[in-house]
């Protein structure tokens, strides 16, 4: 059996996927907000910027916190394609239950299908990404910590999505990004113990690309994706903004004397 270390980097990988992860939803949960606060097109726009922020959010934490991942007797490769479907479904499934939550009548059964959804998605996004991985050996994982696991995803989802249709203020989207953050690293790393590897030492160069040469950069750039667009919905005018700005322009009818 093949020694497995989660922090190769010690506490950096951990604390930085997290962040990564923190930032995530708190974009999200602010693009739902505002998304909830409008109409038409608006909202579609906001619910896609929501979805993505999450999406690449979680997908951010799993890789950077990856890149901290080792095992002793043999190097790792990625599976490039693999590698990309893992993020493509990432989005494409918070992208499901956000807009389930965002245009739903009955939110109750929307936030339960959509934490359910999205539940489900972000953890198929962890084991396709883990598939992607490339060693000389053979992977296991526990039955038991692989089921914890996804019920952790589930309730994450679910958490996250009730938290979009019920927190407004700003300091609370805050508290309820951490714990998120938190949440989805606690999802990782619990399937990342369920873990086991069995090593067949082997000469024999491996398939894909190293974590240096395609996560991380990868990683980097959605990561700048994440900054960027939290200085956009930052700097983004509110729906109450928008409507006193528009009410502060309005010419002043004059009273009859």
């Amino acid at each position: 059996m093949g020694h497995l270390d989660h922090a190769t980097f010690g506490w950096l990988t951990p604390v930085l996927s997290y962040v990564m992860a923190s930032i995530g939803a708190a974009l999200g949960l602010r693009c739902t907000v505002r998304a909830l606060g409008a109409t038409g097109r608006s909202r579609r726009n906001w619910l896609i910027t929501a979805a993505s922020a999450i999406g690449t959010g979680i997908w951010t934490m799993h890789f950077v916190a990856m890149l901290g991942f080792g095992v002793s007797g043999t190097d790792i490769r990625y599976d490039v394609p693999l590698t990309i479907a893992s993020l493509l479904v990432a989005v494409l499934v918070v992208c499901a239950g956000v807009f389930a939550v965002g245009y739903s009548r009955d939110r109750n059964r929307a936030l339960f299908l959509g934490g359910l959804t999205t539940g489900l998605g972000v953890a198929s996004m962890h084991y396709l990404g883990m598939a992607a991985v490339r060693l000389h050996g053979h992977v296991s994982y526990d039955p038991a910590l692989v089921g914890l696991s996804v019920l952790i995803a589930v309730v994450a989802a679910t958490a996250a999505l009730w938290a979009a249709l019920n927190i407004k203020s700003p300091v609370a989207v805050t508290v309820a990004s951490l714990i998120m953050g938190a949440a989805v690293s606690s999802m990782h790393y619990t399937g990342m113990f369920a873990v086991s590897v069995r090593v067949t030492p082997s000469s024999q160069p491996l398939p894909g690309a190293t974590a240096m040469q395609f996560i991380f950069p990868l990683a980097v750039g959605l990561g700048s994706y994440l900054f960027l667009t939290s200085a956009f919905v930052a700097l983004s005018p509110t729906t109450g903004e928008r409507e006193a700005s528009a009410s502060a322009q309005r010419p002043v009818e004059s009273v009859p004397g």
